[in-house]
């Protein structure tokens, strides 16, 4: 077995202690938890906003710059994957436990409960649902996870380094990211990747619970979402187990597909035309106001401030957190691409299924509020149940939706092992199973002690508060990222001279 690294052993003992202290001091952990995500909110919440609009400038420069012709890979390597298949990957690596959980909590509760600057169920409220729904999936979330799997492949396929974050800093560090600067580096992206995807398998196992709780009166309670977990975590060691190319493969297919027909179904059972002309409508609101709302902070309005923070803040670090975890992964399946195809597909593809996912949900929600469903009085993990009950067909797609739940979960996790597996075992490709299935435990161990702990507040709090140090990194892996460009290009140019 490969030798375990001393960040494996930090960042695990690290994990045991904080479950630990969380399993046998819930409230002390759960007040100071609360007291540092509270403290990061008020006095961070600008810097969020800075640092992300700051990744999606980036972004765009990249596809528009000289270096967009720079290919992830060795001069002249031809991508690995089809487009076709390259856009089914980013598919499901943007479908996640979070899209269907908000698929129809989020718009709705942007207009009947908490609605960014309008009364709640106006025609403003309505038409700032899927506009604000829209911001916090679209272009600035997959500009975090573009910068992150940029670094990271261009690295890794181009210039030979390990798989690790601390690797991508050599051009601005230099040897130091081989010794301790290092190691604290890749225990910073370790830790914050354990964190976001427990906390993302906290929301799977609330809303699967909540759809028991729903539809059969299973107690909506902690000791059957661990039963869950504990179920769930099970199924991912088995998918780990047996390797990427058979377990996560086959959850991925069957992820799209079970996705694609409830997608299709709500399409057709809602309201077909009022979504389209809601989703026409809402697309050219986004975009007319994405550079005011990238930067709205509302530092006069305490109530709209707290909307940021409670929203904004919260998708930004969720996003931040799980930038690691996802960003190696969309840089395994995209050797070979140049920057400008990079960029461009990983930011706009899953941006655009997003946004028609949001439109048939969200305002199938809305409509069937509207039509006396009253869905906005149900806890956020019912609410598509809620959706579900009001069309044909209703519990044949809830059972559909608790599978694709259980599949995202599965597939989430899974991937995770095997990242933080590599993460720790000095950017192996193949990490050890018994490394996987440490980390498949402590991901769920967290998991379960956050719910235990304060439940979705919980998840909120770790999530932000795990965030924080990891955006520091990444505005050095842009530092890095670029002077490396630049180097690149200049030797290539020099390169074409002298022949």
């Amino acid at each position: 077995m490969k030798k375990l690294t001393l960040v494996f052993w930090i960042t695990l003992g690290i994990t045991l202690i904080l479950s630990f202290f969380g399993a046998v001091a819930p409230d002390p952990f759960e007040e100071i938890s609360g007291n540092i995500m509270n403290y990061i909110s008020v006095h961070f919440g600008w810097y969020y906003l800075l640092i992300v609009t700051l990744f999606l400038l980036f972004c765009l420069y990249l596809i528009f710059s000289p270096f967009g012709k720079i290919r992830l890979g060795k001069p002249g390597e031809k991508p690995e994957f089809g487009y076709i298949s390259w856009f089914a990957m980013l598919f499901s690596a943007g479908m996640g436990i979070g899209l269907v959980f908000y698929g129809v909590a989020s718009p709705l509760s942007h207009y009947a409960k908490t609605p960014p600057l309008a009364e709640p169920g106006t025609r403003e409220a309505l038409e700032d649902a899927l506009r604000v729904t829209f911001f916090h999936y679209g272009i600035h979330a997959w500009a975090i996870y573009a910068v992150t799997g940029l670094v990271l492949a261009y690295f890794i396929f181009r210039h030979d380094k390990p798989g690790l974050v601390s690797a991508t800093l050599e051009p601005v560090f230099g040897k130091r990211v081989k010794g301790t600067f290092g190691k604290v580096v890749d225990i910073i992206a370790v830790f914050a990747t354990i964190v976001g995807v427990a906390t993302t398998l906290g929301f799977g196992a609330t809303q699967i619970n909540g759809g028991f709780s729903y539809l059969f009166d299973v107690p909506n309670a902690f000791w059957v979402q661990l039963l869950i977990i504990g179920g769930v975590t099970v199924l991912f060691l088995l998918s780990a187990y047996t390797g990427l190319s058979k377990g996560i493969k086959y959850l991925s297919n069957a992820n799209m597909a079970i996705a694609a027909i409830l997608f299709i179904s709500v399409l057709i059972l809602g309201p077909t035309l009022y979504i389209l002309n809601n989703l026409t409508h809402s697309i050219g609101d986004y975009f007319q106001q994405l550079p005011s709302e990238s930067l709205r902070i509302s530092p006069n309005d305490t109530e709209e401030r707290a909307w940021v923070m409670d929203w904004t803040v919260f998708f930004w670090a969720w996003w931040i957190a799980w930038a690691p975890f996802v960003g190696i992964f969309i840089a395994r399946v995209s050797r070979g691409r140049t920057i400008r195809e990079f960029v461009a597909g990983v930011m706009f593809v899953p941006s655009i299924v997003g946004f028609m996912w949001f439109s048939a949900f969200g305002i199938s929600g809305i409509d069937a509020q509207n039509n006396g469903a009253d869905l906005a009085s149900l806890p956020d993990e019912q609410v598509l149940f809620g959706l579900f009950n009001e069309l044909p067909w209703g519990m044949v797609l809830s059972l559909l939706a608790i599978l694709l739940i259980g599949t995202f979960f599965i597939t989430s996790a899974d991937s995770a092992t095997f990242v933080l597996g590599m993460q720790t075992t000095n950017g192996s490709l193949s990490p050890p199973t018994v490394v996987k299935f440490v980390w498949g435990f402590a991901q769920s161990g967290i998991a379960a002690v956050l719910l235990y702990t304060g439940g979705l507040q919980a998840l909120q709090n770790a999530l932000i508060s795990a965030a924080l140090p990891f955006s520091f990194l990444m505005l050095l892996m842009v530092l890095s990222f670029y002077k490396a460009l630049k180097k690149d290009r200049l030797e290539t140019t020099m390169q074409k001279k002298n022949n």
